[in-house]
């Protein structure tokens, strides 16, 4: 079976799919603007990579919790589920700033974000790609291309991700997508780095300024959706149901996170009036720190408000003792929750919600 070409030889801007393009630039916009309300943009973007990271590694079977990630943050340990999802979240920070500093989604970026999610320069495969059979019949219903046309195959998406088309940019995005996943270039973390290219697109596009848009748990909630739509795309060209679904969770997943950031934001009110009324050591750095660390240690007070460790110690103790921050002990170290935070990043409404 051969790739289909880019862009296809079909109409995708079709009344259906148009009508799910306009509610998605909707919502985009709106969290665009919603998230310029957050003073620090590292507080959502050090949050929210973490959560995509464990969603989008779920996809892949890989499971962990966000408290375990947390914890690993705060002292790096053997649990090597949580190695592999935080090693995500650096790809994708990575990605980000790559992008950001050059206004280009190149292959050299795409191989870089992949070495870092699985910890090796491996490269394109040099091997045949994994076989998809169909789950009853075993029958291979897709094959992915052959080692030796990756390098050229790579280098048309690259192309066709900068060149100026007069498809709207979501609607790339999505063929995008699923070019990347049918030619499967990689040995491993193909899944993932797609869709680290998704979010990276948008920022890109200029549709989002921060990486703070993620498909992972829409596509995790749908995932059998997901892999069908993905194959009917290839064995009949239709388009439209891809382009509507993926389209669905952009609007879906913005408004999500709109309601997300509207409540960091309003907590992050709280906590510094709280803070300012009440200690004569407040300042904007140390709010910054507990929320873009929900869970923080003294060593990270120390870093970004750049005071001694005594006194960084006495700041978060005396957090803690007025339960503005919960005081926890891992291993022979202190640690510190904003349980507040935590509580909205942990229980997270459904997404049809």
């Amino acid at each position: 079976m051969t790739l289909l070409n880019l862009p296809p030889d079909t109409e995708l801007e079709t009344p259906s799919v148009l009508r799910e393009l306009v509610a998605a630039h909707r919502s985009l916009a709106e969290l665009k603007g919603i998230a310029k309300s957050i003073p620090n943009e590292n507080i959502l973007v050090s949050t929210l990579s973490l959560q995509e990271a464990q969603s989008s590694s779920e996809i892949e079977n890989i499971i962990t919790t966000q408290d375990a990630l947390y914890k690993y943050q705060l002292q790096p340990s053997k649990d090597l589920v949580a190695k592999e999802v935080a090693h995500y979240a650096e790809g994708l920070q990575i990605g980000f700033q790559q992008v950001r500093n050059t206004g280009f989604l190149t292959n050299n970026n795409i191989l870089q974000i992949q070495a870092t999610l699985e910890g090796n320069d491996a490269g394109f495969r040099k091997t045949p790609g994994t076989l998809l059979k169909n789950e009853q019949t075993g029958k291979t219903v897709y094959e992915p291309p052959s080692p030796e046309k990756i390098p050229d195959l790579m280098t048309a998406l690259e192309t066709f991700i900068h060149e100026d088309s007069k498809l709207d940019p979501l609607i790339r995005m999505a063929l995008v997508h699923h070019q990347f996943e049918s030619i499967h270039p990689f040995y491993d973390g193909n899944g993932r780095t797609g869709r680290i290219i998704n979010i990276l697109f948008l920022v890109k596009e200029d549709l989002l300024e921060t990486p703070i848009l993620y498909l992972s748990r829409y596509i995790n909630k749908t995932k059998s959706d997901y892999y069908r739509l993905l194959q009917t795309v290839r064995d009949e060209q239709n388009w439209d149901d891809w382009l509507i679904y993926l389209l669905r969770g952009v609007a879906l997943t913005a408004k999500d996170t709109i309601r997300l950031v509207t409540s960091i934001h309003e907590l992050l009110l709280r906590h510094k009036e709280d803070i300012r009324s009440n200690y004569k050591f407040y300042s904007q750095d140390l709010i910054n720190t507990i929320f873009r660390h929900p869970y923080t240690k003294v060593a990270f007070l120390e870093k970004e408000m750049k005071v001694s460790r005594a006194t960084a110690t006495r700041y978060l103790d005396a957090l803690a003792k007025d339960n503005i921050l919960e005081k926890h002990k891992l291993g022979r170290e202190n640690y510190y929750i904003n349980h507040d935070l935590v509580d909205l990043l942990f229980n997270l409404p459904d997404l049809n919600g």
